[in-house]
């Protein structure tokens, strides 16, 4: 557990703001070097081509820094948290598309000067050469990705559906590299700059592999997780409890999730974001979760003794950062398993929890939670009726009084994502520190 005493000293970062100024450090750094790159040997057979190149090297870059992004690097992604990486993943993304388009319209505009011929027979020359058409198929796999991951789209697909096509990014990353390291006069136009792009593509491509494929494979291999228990807990609600080899191995904390796959019962493209529900004492894992989907659903009838796949531990909601002695945590529905999880970790006493539920009987874990807050000292308000019904907990007004010194503590919020929004807004409202407030979507995408 985080001395959060400790955590008030002065001049103290908090990990989320050290990990967020490594990463931007590193993303300026190589800003530096690719605007240093163009402006040696960036000049074009014409001015639209100069610029043609200036957006190509760009989107080099934005290209390589998405698979940063996805790479789950575990020291970002306990202090940004999977989540923020993702948001930023996702608009990274549109910008990384329109760079290209960009360029690739420029190239076609630039040559079409050049050659004193129409746009559309510029285009189809140009994809008579190699490198050229490798990067028109890059840019347009990047379209397709683009497109099924709007909004719109996003939300009428299946998560696998979407998930597949999505792989698509994968395709313009290759073709991508190879148009670039055909183009010479970019990749190969000093020693320098090829010694560079090979380091840059070698580092992201290796982290990608090494912390999406490898590092999970190794893992599961390691540890041979399988189901211990099956134990419902409502009628919509159960509990899996796992074991494995050398659990006190694994890294994981109490407010985390994994990525969970169950191959012998489900479909192995069939996964979901489960966070743990008790902390991780090295000898056992347990998650918790309610039936809102065809998986979910039949974890209910998942056999003991079961393998189960794992990717993880991910997230920032975690006692790591805490930053005041007192902790506030909220938690709405079946949010409640990482805020008992991280019950367990809690310091002794000074701990209030405000539970959300429709009723009584839908307030999962709730037995465990009372006990957990009796033994600390703290004070477990449960809050029931429905949105809209009666007192409005989550307001101002309704935070403040049953949290009078709610600027004062941390504030860990988990629950349905209009709960959490509101939640936020209130806190903000407070006035409450935003470096003492502590949120997480728990999703895939």
């Amino acid at each position: 557990m985080v001395d959060a005493s400790a955590l008030n000293r002065a001049g103290f970062v908090l990990p989320v703001v050290a990990a967020r100024w490594a990463l931007w450090m590193f993303v300026l750094a190589n800003v530096v070097v690719v605007e240093t790159l163009f402006l040696a040997d960036g000049t074009g057979k014409n001015g639209t081509l100069t610029v043609a190149k200036f957006f190509g090297l760009h989107a080099a870059l934005l290209l390589l820094f998405q698979l940063l992004l996805v790479a789950r690097v575990p020291w970002l992604d306990r202090r940004i948290g999977m989540d923020r990486l993702t948001v930023w993943h996702r608009w990274v993304g549109f910008t990384l598309l329109w760079t290209v388009l960009t360029h690739a319209v420029l190239v076609v505009l630039g040559y079409a000067r050049l050659d004193d011929a129409s746009m559309t027979k510029t285009f189809l020359a140009l994809a008579g050469v190699t490198a050229s058409l490798l990067g028109m198929l890059a840019a347009a796999a990047l379209v397709v990705v683009a497109v099924v991951s709007t909004r719109f789209l996003r939300r009428r697909l299946r998560y696998e559906t979407w998930h597949g096509l999505h792989l698509l990014v994968y395709l313009a990353l290759g073709l991508a590299f190879v148009h670039q390291l055909l183009e010479t006069t970019t990749f190969k136009s000093s020693g320098f700059a090829e010694l560079y792009w090979w380091t840059l593509w070698l580092l992201a491509f290796g982290g990608l592999v090494v912390g999406r494929i490898v590092m999970p494979v190794w893992r599961n291999a390691y540890h041979r997780f399988q189901v211990a228990a099956v134990v419902p807990e409502s009628d919509d609600v159960v509990s899996v409890h796992v074991t494995g080899r050398h659990l006190d191995r694994l890294p994981a904390r109490a407010g985390q999730f994994f990525i969970w796959r169950f191959p012998g019962h489900h479909h192995w493209w069939l996964a979901n974001p489960f966070s743990l529900s008790a902390a991780p004492g090295g000898q056992s894992l347990r998650l918790t979760a309610k039936a809102v989907g065809d998986t979910s659903a039949g974890l209910r009838h998942v056999p003991v003794g079961t393998r189960v796949f794992m990717e993880g531990p991910y997230g920032a909601f975690t006692s790591l950062h805490r930053t005041r002695p007192g902790a506030l945590l909220i938690a709405g529905g079946v949010g409640i398993t990482p805020v008992r999880a991280l019950l367990e970790e809690e310091s002794a006493g000074d701990v209030v929890v405000l539970y959300r539920v429709r009723t009584e009987n839908d307030a999962v874990l709730v037995d465990e939670v009372r006990e957990l807050v009796a033994a600390r000292g703290g004070r477990l308000h449960l809050l029931t009726g429905r949105t809209g019904e009666g007192a409005q907990p989550f307001e101002p007004d309704g935070l403040r009084a049953l949290v009078p010194d709610i600027t004062e503590r941390d504030v860990y919020v988990c629950g349905p994502p209009a709960m959490t929004s509101a939640v936020l807004k209130s806190l903000r409202v407070l006035n409450v520190p935003g470096r003492q407030v502590h949120a997480e979507k728990f999703s895939l995408a």
